[in-house]
């Protein structure tokens, strides 16, 4: 296991049990090494103004080593190279050096201008932690700006196949991996794209991204075990609502529940009062009240009394045909529909709130409708530590994304250690026991989307606690 860094470097993880990243069988690996700095990724130099080259710097002092599983001894490694983020008006920029240095050369794509730039530097800072804490001296870690753009990647994966690259990193958004493939598979270099798309993976493209459908089957099978029969699903009218939906409709079957009812919505609409109307039956489950009421109104004995003296306090009649409700959205949509819930009676206490890998934000529990609610998710104790150490680097909260591209550049600094020429075989890439990192466990699959290791957790008021864990191994998941 990669240990953490030692309590002098900035970039340290906060226990030896947090390793950053555990390739789970590589008996051959060699093992890595960490080093530490003095300051900063970051820190008090930075490139001149008219050099448009990243500065490259290291540590003074060799250091102390970390290991991999079958670790196989070898002296401390010269100075790690650091690789700074790139000025915004110079976009493209790499490590140079020669093509005949003995240099592993791994190339990131990513979109550091245009309206997705802050996303793409913050990735960009994180692929540096992964860096400085895994690559060696022979690593090189070339960067490229996509422009968020799929011509911009284009032009930035013939760049990197220009420089040498033997893996490429990124890029970030379907239509930029779509882009940069063609090229990347003409001169045989394989892609770990950070998209959650999956229609883009397979014949050398491998999508490291968050997957709906992996994350709907977590929480649906974990609540068909917890005896919920009848499913619910509300999601917008998008290719991820849709996705999801898929996933919702395949997992209910597959794990013997049943669909009650699926309605979409406009994404893009001000109020989402009528779809929440129309899943809640309000209209009839509002008629049969006010006609029970009204039945009531008329009789004098007690027993009838008593009965309408309780409908008084009811908004409508009649019990909902589902026992959960996925609602597949996150952020502000999320906040508008589930606000809704309660106001057409669909009671929380009633119907068990069910989310996507949308919903692991903080303050989640800030809408009442939402507490009590279960969602998949990565497990959250890795990234946490992931985040505080981006924190205490950079100043601010990472983006949820960015522990993506530190796996990312973990694992390929890590099979650049590998003896031989190819070390970025498909086949390595797609270890079937799989990789641990900042988001649990993940592993590739041949047709090259991604598989996790997800936690359920539940919605509290301040925070959401896990329920149900995470596997520690592929082996207990499929078991």
């Amino acid at each position: 296991m990669l240990n953490a860094l030692p309590r002098r470097n900035p970039l340290r993880a906060p226990g030896p049990v947090l390793a950053l990243l555990v390739l789970v069988l590589l008996p051959t690996m060699v093992a890595c090494q960490s080093s530490s700095f003095d300051g900063l990724i970051q820190g008090s130099k930075s490139a001149s103004p008219t050099d448009s080259r990243p500065v490259v710097s290291g540590p003074r002092t060799p250091p102390p080593p970390t290991y991999a599983v079958n670790p196989v001894p070898r002296p401390a490694p010269p100075p790690l190279t650091q690789v700074d983020p790139p000025q915004p008006a110079e976009p493209e920029t790499t490590v140079v050096s020669g093509a005949d240095d003995g240099s592993i050369r791994v190339a990131l794509l990513l979109p550091l201008t245009g309206p997705n730039g802050p996303v793409g530097k913050a990735l960009l800072n994180a692929a540096q932690m992964a860096l400085f804490s895994f690559a060696d001296e022979k690593f090189r870690l070339l960067t490229h700006d996509t422009r968020g753009t799929p011509e911009g990647a284009a032009e930035a994966a013939q760049l990197a196949v220009g420089d040498g690259a033997q893996l490429i990193l990124g890029p970030l958004l379907s239509s930029s991996v779509q882009g940069a493939a063609p090229v990347a598979r003409a001169a045989g270099v394989r892609v770990i794209a950070f998209s959650s798309d999956r229609s883009v993976a397979g014949d050398g493209v491998f999508t490291l991204g968050f997957l709906p459908r992996a994350q709907v089957d977590r929480v649906i099978g974990f609540a068909r075990g917890r005896g919920v029969q009848r499913f619910a699903a509300l999601a917008p009218d998008n290719p991820y609502g849709r996705t999801v939906l898929d996933a919702f409709r395949a997992a209910v079957i597959g794990a013997g529940g049943e669909i009650a009812r699926v309605e979409l919505y406009n994404p893009d609409a001000a109020d989402f009062s009528a779809v929440v109307r129309d899943m809640a039956d309000y209209e009839f489950r509002r008629a049969t009240l006010l006609e029970q009421r009204k039945e009531l109104e008329g009789k004098e004995d007690e027993v009838s009394k008593a009965a309408l003296a309780r409908l008084e306090t009811l908004q409508t009649m009649g019990d909902l045909p589902y026992d959960a409700l996925l609602v597949a959205d996150g952020g502000k949509r999320l906040q508008a529909v589930a606000a809704l819930l309660p106001f057409y009676d669909i009671d929380p206490k009633k119907v068990r709130m069910l989310g996507t890998g949308q919903w692991d934000e903080p303050g989640i529990g800030a809408e009442p409708a939402l507490v009590g609610g279960w969602y998949a998710a990565p497990p959250p104790g890795p990234r946490a530590a992931f985040e505080k150490e981006y924190s205490d680097t950079y100043g601010d909260m990472p983006p949820r994304l960015a522990t993506i591209a530190y796996d990312a550049t973990a694992l390929a600094a890590v099979l650049a250690q590998l003896p031989g020429p190819d070390r970025f075989t498909s086949d390595l890439i797609a270890n079937a026991n799989g990789f641990a990192g900042r988001d649990g466990i993940f592993r590739f699959l041949p047709g090259g989307t991604s598989e996790r290791g997800l936690a359920v957790l539940q919605v509290r008021q301040r925070d959401a606690v896990v329920i149900d864990r995470a596997p520690a191994t592929f082996q207990a998941l499929s078991n």
